[in-house]
């Protein structure tokens, strides 16, 4: 893909620097705009060396500009995880809301393909198990999760709504539980948390009695399937994810095991409104992308803790669990 140009919103965030190193790698020319309220600089360090990666600092609740042609807009802005969002509340439904719209025009302005990086939030604490894309969920409007799940749900009808008055070529992504490198270690997801608790000889935290279920995703293979959403005529939703399941106790036990650790497990109260199952159906995603999840979660977990011994994180550092989210 000589001479495209990508914009990734959120490009400093976790999942952004991912998806900006691996549109680098297939010769994209990318323009990052992050206002750096979760995201981090060392995430894209080095990336600008190479000439077709630009930053630019910005909130894009704000109208966003850009001079030149641009080919996509990935619109990942927004805090993921439960400790980001429950501090930022209205921060997350405001990109949500006026980020998704801005984000939307600049598309629209540019001739541009628009991919929603939604979540699998929309569907709440679900009665309908795995999650099919024709599931309309279950939700809270005024619980704790509220502010990103609403920010998600309204932001989809959004990018629906744009795509069938305007013509603007929109795709949805529904991203279940993701995880890999640059994970920030106190963001309160379940990965991050165990990982940095079996390293730190901590006790690794569970919450409720660990029989909660999710699916973990390893986010090159989620990378993977944005790009081919990108590169398809599918307006979505399309489930991002991986359905094979574990229990949050088995995930506990089995990052302990990979990291070498001897750390006990402790059970904790669970948070309000955390959903008991979290799987996606992906026949969609095989069907319309031809994509599937291929990265073995030992494989994915034993490079994931790699990365955290790599960074040495300070000993002290206690994070606090919460539940686990999509991206």
């Amino acid at each position: 893909m000589r001479g495209t140009c990508a914009v990734v919103t959120g490009g400093a965030g976790f999942v952004g620097s991912h998806l900006c190193r691996r549109l680098l790698a297939e010769g994209y020319k990318v323009i990052c705009v992050d206002n750096l309220l979760t995201g981090s600089r060392r995430n894209i360090t080095g990336l600008g060396s190479a000439g077709h990666f630009r930053f630019i600092p910005w909130d894009v609740s704000e109208r966003v500009r850009i001079d030149e042609a641009v080919d996509v807009v990935f619109h990942l802005a927004s805090p993921a995880s439960p400790a980001a969002y429950l501090r930022y509340p209205l921060e997350t439904l405001t990109v949500g809301s006026a980020g998704t719209h801005n984000t939307l025009d600049l598309a629209h302005e540019k001739g541009a393909r628009y991919v929603l990086a939604s979540t699998s939030e929309v569907y709440g604490s679900p009665h309908v198990h795995p999650q099919t894309e024709t599931y309309w969920g279950n939700v809270n409007p005024i619980g704790p999760r509220s502010v990103y799940d609403e920010a998600k749900r309204f932001a989809e009808a959004l990018v629906t709504a744009h795509g069938t008055t305007r013509g603007t070529s929109t795709a949805i992504a529904r991203i279940f539980n993701t995880y890999g490198p640059r994970m920030q270690p106190t963001d309160g997801r379940a990965v991050p948390t165990f990982v940095v608790q079996a390293l730190t000889g901590q006790a690794l935290t569970i919450t409720g009695t660990g029989t909660q279920t999710r699916s973990l995703c390893y986010v090159d293979d989620l990378v993977d399937g944005l790009l081919r959403l990108h590169s398809s005529t599918t307006p979505g939703p399309v489930n991002l994810g991986n359905p094979d399941e574990i229990t949050m106790l088995d995930l506990a036990l089995l990052i302990r095991e990979a990291a070498g650790s001897d750390s006990p497990i402790t059970f904790t109260g669970r948070p309000q409104d955390d959903p008991d199952l979290r799987c996606p159906d992906i026949r969609r995603a095989r069907a319309e992308l031809g994509w599937s999840p291929t990265v073995d979660l030992r494989e994915g977990m034993a490079r994931t803790i790699s990365w955290f011994r790599s960074v040495h994180h300070d000993a002290s550092t206690r994070p606090t669990v919460g539940s686990d989210t999509a991206h």
